[in-house]
């Protein structure tokens, strides 16, 4: 029997087992207690507030938006991940960094820099004399989002692009196929999966977003759920509201699993280790160089230079202690989040990978639910759970790092379970056979090692949580102000110049985060760019 297998059947200690269960039971809590909170609605009253209109409407509303988002981060994320990966471009290096960038730029910050752009004040009619009007609603959203989130499509396309093998596409232009029927006939399909898995996550995003598209004035699940609740309007419409949005979340990982399982792209053997050689642009230079400026100056350009103008209107009001404060208190929050998670990715990746089973199986997918789920229906479930369980922790600095913790838990768990199964077993089992205990063989040889994944999915968490806005907004502290939250509300209130320096710092709190993804995600492409 081997080493693998002996583990696998040996069950986890009660000390490894408990904090790894406890994990995946606490997100589906308060999930359950939501169900609970909206089932306690009267049947009359519940078709009123499920059938009404405005449901309707929002429903729409949402899908709308979702479709318009994922037609326009693909017609921006497939032309640039072509052009880095077929075809010859000066500084190969520099444009995976500058189309990855804009994951710097917060969907409620680009929103800030659209709305920040027009009107009276503007910078186009204060520079230019160009007047446009305030843009919002579906499309203002749409743009806010789609220059936010394409990065997201485009680094899986170019990461796929990049390891295809070459032969298959040499073979189709040997048969007499031009350049453009080889990419629709043999690499396009190629591309099925990373269409799938990045079209998921944006989809999914765009459901749980609240910041860009409450800026922006338009009504989607995410917005009246926080309406209801916030202004203590209905809230067990809020509650059903949630679960609808939780409802469509499911279905889109459904559908996404399904059309995975139908996919059929393995080799049938090992393929070449060669980089197919890139082509001159030729005629389409000029088109190329327009559509990269076009995307760098919009997803980039845009939002630098409208915090710029807007920090350069009147530099002495701004309260840099104010700024300096909400920095710190930013840091106070993603800081302990970060943390703890790094603490409970540890047992849940133990236990997943050491000691496979049903009841491992099932909290591993119960911390990932967490993260599925949109921000604002598992922060109300935190609320309703808080307030008929444990009222004392509602609005306080507790609930709020434990919701954070809970939904992005599963961030950190990623790079620590796969770190774990790279290593596998038989490091500490060689140890143990020394005379090592289990705890002892695991802190001399397997912890070592597992460092700089705990540090990663740690780092990926904090930047995660500095720049996030939907639970904060809900369940926060009174006085609690963050980065985000301040960006929000200065934006929603028209003081952009109060925005701006926060709206700056932001962005450099999630460069960070930008350059935790281009390590993680862009070696094997970066070694053929």
């Amino acid at each position: 029997m081997s080493s693998t297998r002996s583990i696998a059947a040996a069950r986890p200690p009660l000390l490894l087992a408990l904090p790894a269960l406890a994990a995946g039971g606490a997100m589906l809590v308060p999930l359950v207690y939501l169900v609970v909170r909206a089932a306690e609605t009267q049947a009359t009253e519940l078709a009123f507030l499920v059938f009404r209109p405005a449901t309707a409407q929002l429903l729409a509303n949402t899908l709308s938006l979702v479709v318009c988002v994922l037609a326009l981060s693909t017609a921006i994320a497939l032309p640039l991940a072509v052009l880095v990966t077929r075809c010859r471009l000066p500084f190969p290096w520099l444009w995976p960094v500058l189309f990855t960038l804009p994951l710097a730029v917060p969907g409620y910050v680009m929103a800030y820099a659209l709305i920040g752009l027009s009107g009276y004040y503007g910078p186009l009619n204060q520079v230019f004399g160009m007047r446009l009007p305030r843009l919002e609603g579906l499309s203002g959203a749409t743009l806010a989002l789609s220059l936010y989130v394409y990065p997201y499509l485009f680094l899986n396309l170019r990461t796929v692009l990049t390891t295809l093998d070459p032969a298959l596409e040499e073979s189709a232009r040997s048969l007499g196929h031009s350049a453009v029927s080889t990419f629709l006939r043999v690499v396009l399909p190629q591309l099925k999966a990373a269409f799938l898995s990045g079209w998921l996550v944006i989809a999914l995003y765009t459901l749980g977003d609240y910041g860009a598209i409450a800026l922006m004035r338009y009504d989607v699940f995410s917005s009246a759920i926080y309406s209801q609740y916030a202004g203590a309007f209905e809230v067990y419409y809020a509650a059903w509201l949630a679960l609808m949005l939780i409802a469509l979340a499911g279905l889109f990982l459904a559908a996404e699993a399904r059309a995975a399982r139908r996919l059929h792209l393995a080799r049938t053997g090992t393929g070449t280790a060669r980089v197919l050689p890139r082509a001159p642009l030729g005629r389409m230079a000029l088109p190329a160089a327009l559509f990269i400026a076009l995307v760098v100056s919009a997803s980039l350009g845009l939002p630098v230079s409208v915090i710029l103008f807007w920090l350069s209107r009147a530099p002495e009001a701004i309260d840099w202690p104010a700024v300096a404060a909400t920095a710190l208190q930013t840091v106070t929050i993603a800081g302990p989040v970060a943390l703890l998670a790094m603490a409970a990715a540890l047992p849940v990746a133990l236990v997943t990978t050491r000691f496979p089973g049903r009841a491992a199986f099932l909290a591993e997918r119960m911390v990932y639910l967490g993260y599925a789920v949109p921000a604002l229906p598992f922060a109300l479930a935190m609320v309703f759970f808080s307030l008929a369980v444990i009222p004392f922790f509602y609005q306080s600095m507790t609930l709020l790092i434990a919701t954070l913790t809970l939904h992005f838990l599963a961030l950190a768990l990623g790079p620590v379970r796969s770190r774990l199964l790279q290593l596998g077993p038989r490091t500490e089992e060689a140890a143990r056979s020394l005379g090592h205990g289990a705890f002892a063989a695991f802190r001399r040889v397997t912890l070592p090692q597992l460092m700089r994944a705990l540090v990663a999915g740690g780092l990926l968490v904090f930047m995660v949580v500095a720049k996030e806005l939907p639970i904060t907004l809900l369940l926060s502290p009174t006085g609690t102000q963050t980065l985000a939250m301040t960006v929000f509300a200065r934006s929603s209130e028209g003081a952009l110049v109060d925005a701006a320096p926060y709206a700056g710092l932001m962005i450099l709190f999630s460069s960070l985060f930008v350059g935790l993804v281009l390590t993680r995600s862009g070696r094997a492409a970066g070694k053929t760019s």
